[in-house]
């Protein structure tokens, strides 16, 4: 057989190893992972779309993978971001960052050219509202994806990505969502305990993320309303979902996990009753959502609490509780009906849990991993109906009705038209009032199937 060139063998690799492997084993008598491994080039060769600081943290991880990597090209809407983001990662990694001016992309279609480039994997860290469209237009050019949780800020985007990624498996795309507990032993370890039955049948569940907020980014002289709101992302639902969805996601998907399935129904209430200013857009300071999951007869509850909100109680944690003991989720421990503990994930000297691996590096780890390995790892379905459930908890509180997951996952209302941007002079979907303050959503009034 003729040698191949250098960018066939990559793809080659990338690919198809898991084909390469099993017929050339069977040749050869190598292992599959060293069959697929000979006379190729092994870069995996990284697109960033999403400068941020999400993205430099996930282009970051990527690169301390085991095996040669590079990133070749980067993309962002601002400028800054992208030098901001090239200059802190050229001084962590070096010639791993091979990224000159032609290969540096800014503006609304700047993803687009990142994937023309010739990479293997492209990591996706833009605000959650282009999620969709970039993973469907990333999975149309062949590329394996990295993308950052939530996957979508609406039922319209969440099945964009699930149709995206029917297309993903028939072309054998490698597949990881940002929801890095999947990948931390402590949560593996408790959640197979609890699946086990060590607490009984699961009878209810708790779930926080109640902090004091994140930053905020002042208006300046001179910016268009799109750039001001992009700048700010966070406080505009069409562009975050609200921290229900782009934070409380990650204890929603624990407690998906640890049921093996997905809410029927929703109801609660939300507002904001301390953040108010109209430097916070449009979103809620505080939502409580009461779920309710069914499975083979056995109905339970969820209780979910998410604040933003300076001198209160703050937890970021999960719970559950069963016919026979109960058990912090994120702690690593189970106690018995007395409240007894029955077991604890291993400790530190000082009490402290250990963490063996930190779940954001090791989700790159095992990405990577499987990748080199000929295995096509596959997150985007469970980080979809994840993203969705957040989003059915923020269909609850901002309408005040009772929604069921079949209604809300049909939902046809579109919040984030992003396709239809293409500059910071476009009018964003929504618009302040004359007072510099936003249309807040309105429980009893706002449509949201």
């Amino acid at each position: 057989m003729s040698k191949p060139t250098s960018q066939s063998s990559r793809r080659g690799f990338l690919h198809s190893s898991a084909a390469v492997a099993a017929g050339s084993s069977l040749l050869t008598g190598l292992s599959p992972v060293r069959a697929a491994h000979m006379s190729v080039d092994e870069t995996i060769r990284i697109g960033l779309v999403g400068c941020g600081g999400r993205g430099r943290g996930a282009a970051d991880q990527a690169m301390n993978t085991e095996g040669p990597t590079k990133l070749v090209a980067v993309a962002d809407a601002f400028e800054d971001n992208l030098q901001s983001a090239v200059n802190t990662l050229t001084r962590q990694h070096g010639e791993k960052v091979d990224v000159p001016k032609e290969r540096q992309f800014v503006g609304f279609d700047a993803y687009t050219k990142v994937l023309e480039q010739d990479i293997d994997l492209v990591i996706l860290a833009t605000p959650p509202g282009f999620r969709p469209l970039h993973f469907e237009a990333a999975v149309n050019a062949g590329k394996h994806v990295f993308m950052e949780k939530p996957v979508a800020v609406d039922a319209v985007g969440v099945r964009k990505v699930i149709a995206a990624n029917d297309i993903a498996k028939s072309k054998n795309l490698a597949v990881a969502v940002g929801l890095q507990r999947h990948h931390e032993p402590i949560y593996i370890e408790t959640i197979k305990r609890l699946q086990d039955g060590e607490i009984g049948r699961i009878v209810a569940t708790r779930a926080y993320w109640n902090g004091e907020g994140v930053w905020v980014r002042p208006r300046k002289d001179g910016q268009s309303e799109m750039e001001y709101q992009m700048r700010n992302w966070y406080y505009f639902n069409w562009l975050s979902g609200d921290h229900i969805t782009e934070q409380h996601i990650h204890n929603l998907d624990v407690i998906n996990w640890l049921m093996g399935g997905y809410p029927t129904m929703a109801q609660g209430q939300g507002g904001r009753q301390v953040r108010t200013g109209k430097e916070y857009g449009e979103i809620y300071d505080h939502h409580f959502v009461e779920f309710t999951y069914e499975k083979d007869g056995d109905r339970s509850i969820l209780l979910s609490q998410c604040r933003h909100i300076a001198n209160c109680w703050n937890s970021v944690s999960e719970y559950a509780h069963g016919s026979n003991g109960w058990c912090n989720i994120a702690d690593g421990r189970i106690y018995d009906a007395s409240g007894n503990l029955k077991w604890e994930y291993p400790r530190e000297a000082d009490g402290k849990r250990k963490n063996l691996h930190d779940g954001w590096q090791q989700e790159h780890h095992n990405l990577f991993g499987k990748i080199r390995a000929g295995e096509i790892p596959n997150e985007a379905e469970y980080g979809a109906y994840s993203s969705m459930t957040s989003i059915l908890g923020r269909m609850a509180t901002y309408s005040g009705r009772e929604i069921s997951w079949k209604e809300a996952l049909n939902s046809e209302v579109c919040i984030s038209p992003v396709e239809q941007y293409h500059s910071f002079s476009d009018v964003p979907p929504i618009l302040p009032n004359a007072d510099m303050t936003y249309p807040i959503p309105t429980p009893g009034v706002t449509k949201v199937v």
